[in-house]
């Protein structure tokens, strides 16, 4: 089973690195990212009912599934403010590197889940290259920004990070109440909750599917799909292992930056691709 969770993970990443891509090409960040979550959102919204009613929970459960759903709203603010600063290849990995940091070292804490020294040593090693590809040390002096300015995209991409490893550690205790599908169906209305604000401010909800209606319809495939085999993943692996294996979409992601949005750095930040490829073998196979 570890070998199918691991095969799992990695589809995963591919999956959200590609739907990645698609937001930041976009228009609006937040009304392409609405789009993709209500199409999914409509869909499996008699799976949701259909399962609750015939499957009541406790209280506590359904408190744990409205925090869920919060996480979820407010990583999506976050996340649709984010992809309008810097390049994909330097935000995707803070983001998705906070993630990798603190989840093993909170489920550890909390979940009795663990590490081998081997398994740090790896973790250390993405750390160190996620750092490196953000561009957070040289940004402010070849661009020639205000050091505020050449730092907010950091902080946001970190609060999302953050924001993602919250959601995550809930997910795994929700598993334990409601199947994969029906706690996707909740994250999607959290999401879909906190971007309808902005969405309806906008007025570009229109144009946006004029434009990019065939990105939309991929990304809205893309992105539950890549979610929810994470979570079919977590069902059979410890998530302080697989967690950081989620994390190879950075090096997909960098790559698709480069070649596709023509994004520079290409070199330094291939290279530190490599030293995160070498993490998460680390992780994955001796950790």
């Amino acid at each position: 089973m570890l070998t199918a969770s691991i095969l799992l993970v990695i589809a995963s990443g591919l999956a959200h690195a590609i739907w990645s891509l698609f937001t930041k090409s976009s228009l609006n960040k937040g009304v392409f990212l609405w789009s993709i979550i209500m199409v999914t959102t409509v869909i499996l919204l008699p799976y949701l009912i259909k399962e609750l009613w015939f499957t009541p929970l406790s209280m506590s459960a359904y408190g744990l599934l409205g925090l869920s759903a919060a996480l979820q709203a407010a990583y999506a603010l976050l996340l649709s403010r984010t992809y309008n600063m810097g390049d994909l290849s330097q935000i995707y990995p803070i983001m998705r590197g906070t993630n990798t940091l603190f989840i093993p070292i909170v489920s550890v804490l909390f979940l009795r889940e663990s590490l081998s020294p081997l398994g740090w040593t790896g973790l250390l090693c993405m750390v160190i290259g996620f750092l490196l590809l953000s561009g957070i040390f040289t940004r402010a002096r070849s661009t020639g920004l205000p050091p505020v300015k050449s730092v907010k995209p950091f902080l946001m991409a970190l609060s999302v990070g953050l924001c993602t490893t919250c959601y995550v550690l809930v997910d795994k205790l929700n598993l334990a109440h409601i199947s994969p599908i029906a706690l996707l169906e909740v994250t999607n209305i959290g999401f879909v909750a906190g971007l309808t604000p902005l969405v309806l401010a906008s007025k570009q909800l229109r144009r946006e599917w004029q434009i990019n209606f065939k990105t939309i319809v991929l990304g809205a495939i893309l992105n539950p799909a890549s979610y929810l085999l994470f979570l079919f993943a977590m069902k059979y692996a410890p998530v302080a292992h697989i967690s950081p294996l989620r994390e190879i979409g950075t090096v997909f992601a960098t790559l698709l930056g480069i070649f596709i949005l023509k994004e520079k750095q290409g070199t330094l930040r291939i290279l530190c691709s490599i030293l995160i490829l070498i993490g998460i073998l680390i992780i994955s196979f001796w950790g």
